[in-house]
């Protein structure tokens, strides 16, 4: 009997000491994947440090970056279970600041969008910002948030904050203004943004986040298969430079309706003229008028069973098709081509050109006052 009770226990131990000794090796190749990419991310850009940092849970795993507050990667379970990165990047930091102006990943701003001949009027006097984008300044200038150095205030495995004071003057824009950023993970699979800012003299501040996503997985070659459906029932209609022209244009009847899932590549290339002058979609979606924290657009990839919601407390909602990606591009994370059309940006925000278009929400931040946004990107399968 004691002989037949030996056998199966050392079996069992055997079996749990072979278990352990391959978890402790699966954890070993983990922290070494970890330690690789956590390496490669050790810079110094502008004299500061530039680090990479983790987030993880049980829905969802984030690295990111200081550098523009940056998200780096972002993954999430397909409905095979397999782990897929669906956001666009490199594998450095100095690949990121080599190629800022794509502005994979990053927080953007002072603000984000255009500002129509790179200048705007505030209280009698006009401010001359940076031209990036012809005559026009986009996301910041080149001196934008995107392009700087934050500091970490405060960090765990799920939630970390980033914080930049931007001097007056930054890129033409008054005011020192200090910008908070916390990006947590919810249970419910959700990567939230909640943006903080304050000034110590009247300014405009318009943030949000540029990361482009292929719910097929970065790196595939395309987002036209994807279904979008967006909240809104106008756009903003758009001249020849991508600017305002104050003008809202209905959805109805239009490639720009996404009331209801469409297919993003069902009616891209229609003969229409906003979609010509956007080269496909680029264009701010004025929201539903609704108070408060809500759900905005849902993103569904066939492909893979990713559906990613969209909640946020903004007015717009700015969709980028990719049209200006091309097969030239500086290769991605591992090597990979990001092509045409190979991924879609879908960013909560306030209007472009606000400043100087007095009918739109307005982007004026006053001393004493609390600029405050918040974005939820929410992950599921089908």
């Amino acid at each position: 009997m004691r002989k037949k009770f030996f056998i199966p226990l050392l079996a069992a131990t055997l079996l749990a000491y072979s278990c352990q000794q391959g978890a402790k090796k699966q954890s070993t190749e983990e922290a070494a994947v970890d330690s690789i990419e956590h390496n490669a991310f050790d810079a110094v850009i502008d004299g500061k440090d530039v680090k990479l940092y983790s987030l993880q849970n049980q829905q969802l795993r984030v690295t990111l970056t200081n550098y523009g507050a940056r998200l780096v990667s972002l993954q999430v379970k397909d409905n095979k279970g397999k782990q897929t990165d669906v956001i666009l990047g490199y594998d450095t930091a100095d690949e990121f600041k080599q190629n800022a102006s794509n502005y994979y990943g990053a927080i953007v701003g002072r603000y984000g969008n255009r500002i129509g001949n790179a200048s705007f009027t505030l209280n009698g006097t006009t401010y001359e910002l940076e031209k990036n984008n012809g005559e026009n300044s986009l996301h910041g200038g080149t001196n934008g948030v995107y392009n700087k150095v934050w500091d970490v205030e405060q960090a765990s495995d799920t939630a970390i904050t980033l914080v930049y004071t931007s001097p007056d003057g930054e890129a033409g824009y008054p005011g020192t203004v200090t910008i908070k950023v916390t990006y947590s993970l919810t249970d419910e699979g959700g990567l939230v943004i909640d943006y903080n800012g304050s000034t110590d003299k009247e300014t405009v501040l318009n943030l949000t986040n540029h990361a482009y996503f292929n719910l097929n997985g970065e790196g595939d070659s395309t987002i036209l298969d994807h279904e979008l459906q967006i909240d809104a029932d106008a756009i903003t209609e758009v001249n020849e430079a991508l600017i305002p022209t104050g003008k809202s244009l209905a959805v109805a009847g239009t490639p720009f309706d996404f009331r209801k899932p469409q297919t993003i590549g069902s009616r891209i290339d229609t003969d229409n003229e906003q979609l010509k002058v956007g080269k496909g979609y680029d264009h701010n979606f004025e929201l539903v008028k609704c108070e408060g924290f809500r759900k905005v657009a849902t993103v569904y990839a066939p492909k893979t069973g990713i559906e990613m919601q969209i909640l946020t407390t903004e007015p717009g909602l700015q969709f980028y098709s990719g049209n200006f990606m091309t097969d030239n591009d500086p290769k991605g994370k591992g090597g990979k081509g990001y092509p045409f059309r190979s991924a879609f940006c879908l960013e909560t925000q306030h209007f472009p050109d606000s400043p100087n278009q007095p009918s739109f929400p307005s982007t004026v931040l006053k001393p004493g006052e609390q600029y405050t946004s918040k974005t939820e990107y929410r992950f599921g399968v089908r």
